[in-house]
């Protein structure tokens, strides 16, 4: 595997790693649950067959999201990430939802799992998700965001089925394993709709959060020698990298040194952000702007 990438092919790695340790235990999960009879830890089996789907196909689009730009693809295949990270969260509430279905109408008739049996799945199941945790923490890109998320949960998920089987094992209470079942996929399913609005935002080109937009084009317009400033977008394009465009008007008298040092001073507003493409287009005010000017625009327009 080639190394110009040096940071891409660190999260690359850890996915795949996540990714057969959450497939090789989903098997034994699926056989443990349906051996213990426990409505819990087949919750967390569908969850982790979920994750599995889900680390796999992040690890082939990331993968995928390392080429470079092409004819078709002029920023390059950095959204396709996103688009895992989208078909992921999907795949999640469908799975989330069939779970309910199936743990809800055992509150009615709950049947006594293997307390027992329970108890050593999810021991391996904490240290499993926590290694695989462990490897994903710390990716910046909206996949791994999401695929640690993911995983911490399934950690979560694991020590309440590990404490409802501790519980069932002194005591006489089957519908503890369908109330953990359900708990669990409540957590998970809220959490994963929150997410997806998230990857919507960035989807549909909203302002990265924790940025301040209204904040930066104010201090573009205070700048020496800026008349006003127009058309300034701001885009994300996977989470992780970044694009910036914006118009300046100054005098028409500026010089070429003026100009150049305006450059400087956007660039030093927009530093602290983690930007791929910047384009910052001057015009000198009795300048006509070749995308001016609809009645959104107007808003922006300031003088310094």
């Amino acid at each position: 595997m080639s190394h110009h990438h040096h940071h891409h092919d660190h999260t690359t790695g850890n996915i795949k790693v996540a990714f057969f340790l959450n497939f090789a235990f989903t098997i034994i999960e699926i056989i443990g649950g349906i051996m213990t009879n426990s409505m819990a830890i087949l919750s967390d089996a569908l969850h982790d067959l979920g994750d599995s789907l889900s680390l796999g196909l992040a690890w082939f689009l990331q993968n995928f999201s390392k080429k470079g730009k092409t004819k078709s693809f002029s920023f390059g295949y950095k959204r396709f990430s996103l688009l895992a990270t989208l078909i992921n969260s999907i795949v999640l509430i469908v799975g989330s939802v069939f779970i309910l279905t199936e743990a809800i109408p055992q509150l009615l008739n709950p049947e006594q799992p293997d307390a027992g049996g329970m108890i050593i799945l999810a021991i391996l199941g904490i240290i499993v998700n926590g290694a695989a945790v462990f490897r994903l923490r710390g990716g910046e890109s909206m996949n791994s965001k999401v695929m640690t998320w993911h995983l911490l949960e399934d950690v979560l998920g694991w020590a309440a089925v590990l404490l409802v089987s501790i519980i069932m094992f002194f005591a006489d209470l089957p519908i503890l394993d369908p109330i953990a079942s359900i708990g669990i996929t409540i957590f998970i399913l809220y959490n994963i709709v929150k997410n997806l609005f998230k990857t919507m935002r960035l989807f549909l080109e909203g302002v990265p959060e924790n940025i301040d937009y209204q904040d930066i084009i104010e201090k573009m317009n205070q700048l020496p020698n800026v008349e006003s400033t127009h058309h300034t977008h701001l885009w994300s394009l996977d989470g992780e990298h970044h694009a910036f465009s914006t118009h300046i008007v100054v005098p028409k008298g500026a010089t070429k040194d003026q100009v150049c040092t305006i450059k400087e001073q956007v660039k030093e507003i927009i530093e602290p952000i983690h930007l791929d493409h910047i384009t910052i287009e001057i015009e000198y005010e009795d300048e006509r702007c070749s995308v001016m000017e609809n009645d959104d625009e107007k808003g922006e327009v300031q003088h310094g």
